[in-house]
């Protein structure tokens, strides 16, 4: 599999992943394990436990196979996700597609820490809304916007946000009774980072 502008690792297309047990837990729950949740986040916050996510992290952290993740958008530029298992330099890589150019850019990395420019709460929203089937890659709006959700680097989300994440958990196989806790923990997490210098102009105004 090849991606114009991300010529390192050999890459697999990771979609088929998505619905594996473990999947969320290996993705998301890095995000709340930064010392700064009064719970343990655990893996049965995603309907998943700790056999399934050793299981899948085997697979998501392999140095032969680097699974990619596509978030085609209509009408705009769309997002890919790459698992860099590069041996002692493991992270994830968040890259943008547009239409109109041949190469994706990089903008954001996840190496225990969140770098880059990331994405406003719309544009995230707008990406996650605007599917395109006509494109391989992710199409389930809930799926790509929790794809999408470590990229956040908006401190003013709305009021809705955490409803929005909720039903997305809810329809990946969070329960019902600890969606509401695991939304809570993302979104916090997302909203204490450090906020980009007020002149940086986002990777989506073409600047």
């Amino acid at each position: 599999m090849l991606i114009k502008g991300y010529d390192v690792g050999p890459l697999v297309p990771g979609e088929s992943l998505l619905g594996h047990p473990g999947f969320w837990s290996n993705y998301l729950l890095p995000m709340c394990s930064d010392g700064g949740c009064v719970e343990r986040p655990v893996p049965e916050w995603f309907g998943e436990d700790g056999a399934d996510v050793d299981a899948l992290s085997e697979v998501l952290f392999d140095p032969e196979h680097w699974p990619v993740f596509r978030v085609p958008a209509e009408g705009g530029p769309g997002a890919v996700v790459i698992f860099r298992n590069l041996d002692g330099d493991y992270g994830t890589d968040y890259l943008l597609t547009h239409s109109g150019r041949s190469h994706a850019e990089q903008i954001a990395s996840w190496d225990g820490d969140f770098s880059g420019a990331g994405l406003t709460w719309h544009e995230g929203i707008r990406i996650a809304d605007s599917p395109s089937p006509a494109d391989e890659g992710v199409q389930d709006t809930a799926t790509r916007f929790l794809l999408l959700l470590p990229l956040l680097t908006d401190p003013d989300v709305p009021e809705t946000a955490s409803a929005r994440l909720i039903t997305a958990l809810t329809k990946t196989g969070a329960p019902q009774d600890t969606a509401s806790t695991v939304a809570e923990h993302l979104l916090a997490h997302l909203t204490r980072r450090p906020w980009h210098d007020p002149a940086w102009t986002s990777p989506l105004s073409g600047s």
